[in-house]
């Protein structure tokens, strides 16, 4: 077999199995295909994603769902205000070995795991948010002086309330960083929420059966890594993301008076991966520009800081970012 049909091959089973992730949700999630696409996305990524909307949405379920259909350790944390950085990691105690000697014993937190529901994140401190980024970037944590790896496939999909904000922390700028897409959950329509309360009150839900593993994951990690991502995508990428800083030749006018900082090199990044999955998606081998720009306002909304006056002004960062996509030309 030719390395072009090979990779078409590979390209036709990334594709099945992302459409039989979403199909699996769906069967208990109603709607809400932008968020869920965007979730399997960054599962299949690497990625971590924030998922921003009011009670009720089925945020949590969402993600209790998907590791449903998913073969792998599932942990969830509920934050608080009162949380300390040790519930999550873990501590060392002591214990009495069989010789009856003491000794220290690090005891396991419960993000040791490799799907983490991060639920309510902005309900903890900050000293308690922050035991969370060496794991959402490195996949690994440190207690004391021992680092240790995490299981792989590993990410965190966490949970916020954009408007019960009273006991609550924002995210620092370092932390939203690290998440690939923060998606808005949107609140159903009548047709949605009919069915919505069939499927639960009415018990008309269906059984979520397990489909991938954590091995089968990381093989179609794999596979995005052949993907083609020709010159002129790269670019188109990487001027998207400079267009978000005032100071930089490509951006608007309203980026110039209206943001104080934009989005990091990690924005970048998340393009051209999230790029590569969409174009696996669709059962192809390379990146278009439609790709690129697919999850610009997931990935560029919350790496963008509005200065003085767009806070004043109420200035929507989500319109923001569509200015940006439509007056940036492909052809740079």
């Amino acid at each position: 077999m030719s390395v072009e049909a090979e990779l078409e091959a590979e390209a036709d089973r990334f594709r099945t199995d992302f459409q039989r992730i979403g199909d699996e949700v769906h069967k208990l999630i109603v709607g809400q295909d932008r968020v869920v696409e965007c979730v399997i996305t960054a599962v299949v990524c690497g990625g971590n994603v924030l998922l921003e909307g009011v009670p009720g949405l089925g945020k949590t379920e969402l993600v209790k769902t998907l590791a449903r259909a998913l073969d792998l350790e599932f942990g969830r944390i509920q934050f608080t205000p009162d949380l300390m950085p040790a519930d999550i990691i873990g501590t060392t105690v002591m214990t009495a070995g069989p010789d009856g000697r003491y000794r220290f014993e690090f005891r396991r937190g419960p993000l040791f795991t490799q799907l983490l529901l991060a639920d309510e994140v902005n309900r903890a401190t900050p000293k308690t948010q922050s035991a969370l980024l060496e794991a959402m970037q490195e996949g690994s944590v440190t207690a004391g002086h021992t680092t240790y790896k995490l299981k792989q496939p590993f990410f965190v999909l966490a949970t916020q309330n954009p408007i019960e904000l009273e006991g609550t922390y924002p995210l620092p700028e370092a932390q939203l960083d690290r998440f690939m897409f923060k998606a808005n959950v949107p609140f159903p329509d009548r047709e949605e929420l009919n069915e919505v309360v069939k499927r639960t009150i009415l018990g008309q839900g269906a059984e979520v059966e397990k489909i991938l593993d954590g091995d089968h994951i990381l093989m179609l990690r794999d596979i995005l890594q052949k993907v083609v991502v020709a010159e002129p995508m790269l670019d188109y990428a990487t001027r998207l993301v400079l267009a978000t800083h005032p100071d930089c030749e490509f951006a608007t006018e309203d980026v110039r008076k209206y943001v104080r900082w934009g989005a990091s090199p990690r924005a970048g990044q998340a393009m051209i991966l999230s790029g590569r999955a969409m174009a696996l998606a669709q059962g192809r081998a390379h990146v278009s520009f439609a790709d690129a720009r697919y999850f610009a306002e997931e990935i560029l909304q919350h790496r963008v800081l509005l200065n003085y006056d767009g806070q004043a002004e109420n200035v929507s960062v989500a319109e923001l970012v569509a200015e940006i996509v439509a007056r940036t030309p492909e052809e740079g």
